[in-house]
């Protein structure tokens, strides 16, 4: 059983009829209907030896831990508004404390996101036979944020015929973990830098996210991987997509590695945190000028199909490119 199919078994319950909750489980944000306002809630996870190292930057991991509840409320097309924090600590030390605060407070300041509460506690002592070690350092952040309630948008909302656009670059944080597992060797130390900062400190969409109030029919953020991802638009939506290999956005950095590389790391590397989204082809030229305004970069990636044409990846002549690589999924084996 893969995390997804988990949380369809057990977790997805239908909505009560006339409640306050519009969208719940399934989506990139919770959305509550706040009478004219919508609340946009969201909730991520991190954890020491799955999410990230233990000997990550504590002001990287400040930022991160916050940037990718804020890619959620950008998906959804939210501003940002209030987070709370949980952390299970397996010390208390001030100066990892303090230089964790200082990465994630420099961001929820930048986005007017305000700390409103949450929780610490310390992480167990795990014991072996001969030892004992700290539990792994465990951070939480629920991050909630508001948009008018005509501008609502999900993963459901896709419509043959539209196009299928992506922020920024994809593969790069995937390509750092390469680089830190030693997967490959000869990247010139500017690239692998250049990775090392797309995975540990994401740049969320949010202004992107508002921008696109009005324009995107579906969208959400790229955390799994972009095949992955897309696929639950698609599954939301009922349809099929194509997407044109050549028209993935990759920076420089990525296209020196080798070109099936920069396929896997582009189309199911995950750790991007860029904004997937479908609009209408009327929209084109707002779309562009969205990304102009909020000065990110936007990419037209391909279409989106009827559900019996599946998703398929073409080359630059239309041959289906094969795709053999398989979402990021914290169950697997």
């Amino acid at each position: 059983m893969n995390e997804f199919e988990l949380i369809d078994r057990f977790f997805s319950r239908p909505l009560p009829a006339g409640g306050i909750v519009m969208r719940g489980v399934g989506d990139d944000c919770a959305l509550l209907d706040c009478g004219g306002r919508v609340l946009a809630m969201t909730t991520d996870l991190l954890l020491e030896g799955r999410h990230f190292l233990p000997d990550a930057d504590p002001a990287s991991l400040g930022h991160k831990a916050l940037a990718v509840n804020l890619s959620d409320l950008a998906a959804a097309g939210a501003s940002p508004r209030a987070f709370q924090l949980a952390l299970a600590l397996p010390r208390a030390d001030e100066t990892w404390l303090e230089a964790f605060c200082h990465g994630l407070f420099a961001l929820a300041d930048e986005q007017g996101c305000v700390l409103a509460g949450g929780d610490t506690t310390r992480a167990p002592r795990l014991a072996s036979e001969t030892t004992q070690v700290d539990g792994p350092l465990t951070i939480c952040i629920t991050a909630l944020g508001d948009l008018p309630g005509a501008a609502v948008r999900t993963r459901a909302g896709a419509r043959v015929g539209d196009d299928l656009w992506v922020s920024g670059t994809l593969g790069d944080a995937r390509a750092a973990l390469a680089c830190r597992r030693g997967e490959f060797a000869g990247v010139p130390p500017a690239d692998a830098t250049s990775f090392a900062a797309r995975m540990d400190r994401p740049q969320p969409r949010v202004a992107l996210g508002i921008a696109l109030r009005g324009l995107a029919t579906a969208a959400i953020d790229v955390s799994d991987g972009l095949l992955g991802d897309l696929g639950h638009i698609l599954k939301r939506s009922r349809v099929g997509a194509v997407v044109e290999w050549e028209r993935l956005p990759r920076s420089g950095a990525l296209r020196g590695l080798h070109v099936e590389q920069q396929r896997r790391f582009a189309m199911a590397g995950g750790d991007d945190y860029e904004l997937l989204f479908t609009a209408p082809p009327a929209q084109r030229k707002a779309v562009e000028a969205a990304g102009f305004t909020s000065s990110t970069a936007v990419a037209r990636i391909g279409r989106i199909v009827e559900a019996a044409d599946r998703l398929r990846v073409v080359d630059g002549g239309g041959v289906e490119l094969p795709t053999p690589w398989h979402p990021f999924d914290h169950f697997a084996e």
